[in-house]
């Protein structure tokens, strides 16, 4: 089995970095389900939770969570929340990451966030502090 490590010499981000970065961009998502309640509201929607519409509601937030990462993604540069917190995202070898490996890191994400984010605290256990998606994407972020 072959083992990847980091070959730069980039720190990974602590932890309080990365989740600074993931609070500036849940605010980001956040503002996003406001505009849209609100446009739903003023546009004569009744806004009420019940049984029948909060998997409505949560597929909304699912779907603008989706957008914002593929967004991001697809623009090949870091999120604000990334930015906010200094850090910027490089691949094992120390470059910016190639847009496949932005697009795998999106994908281990979820992963990690589906495993009841076993994924994340992995990184506490971690030689290098790596969570799941680092080390399946070969990227991480790091300190600019």
């Amino acid at each position: 089995m072959r083992v990847e490590v980091i070959y730069c010499d980039a720190p990974v981000a602590a932890p309080l970095h990365r989740v600074i970065a993931a609070t500036v961009d849940a605010s980001m998502v956040l503002v996003g389900v406001a505009l849209f309640l609100a446009v739903f509201f003023l546009s004569g929607g009744e806004i009420v939770l019940s049984k029948q519409n909060v998997p409505f509601f949560l597929g909304v937030t699912a779907v603008l969570v989706l957008f914002y990462r593929v967004l991001w993604c697809l623009a090949g540069g870091d999120t604000p929340g990334m930015r906010f917190a200094g850090l910027r995202l490089v691949d094992f070898d120390g470059r910016p990451p190639e847009r496949e490996q932005r697009g795998l890191r999106q994908i281990a994400v979820m992963l990690s966030w589906l495993s009841a984010g076993l994924g994340l605290v992995w990184a506490l256990v971690d030689e290098e502090n790596l969570t799941w998606h680092d080390h399946i994407s070969k990227t991480f972020p790091t300190p600019e």
